[in-house]
């Protein structure tokens, strides 16, 4: 079971900074077929870090 993340946690700075794939999207204009892929890889909540990583522009 998926817990949700409290939504003070949610695009703080800091070590763990986590993101929902598409505000994360949204704030870095990516479009609507990398942002269902980057969900696809890894799910509707994730780290900077990981976004960063394997977003593609």
């Amino acid at each position: 079971m998926q817990y949700p993340i409290p939504s003070h946690q949610i695009g703080r700075p800091g070590k763990d900074k986590v993101w929902y794939v598409s505000e994360f999207a949204q704030r870095f204009r990516l479009d609507k077929r990398e942002e269902n892929r980057l969900r696809k890889l890894l799910g509707p909540i994730a780290k900077e870090i990981d976004l960063l990583k394997n977003a593609g522009r």
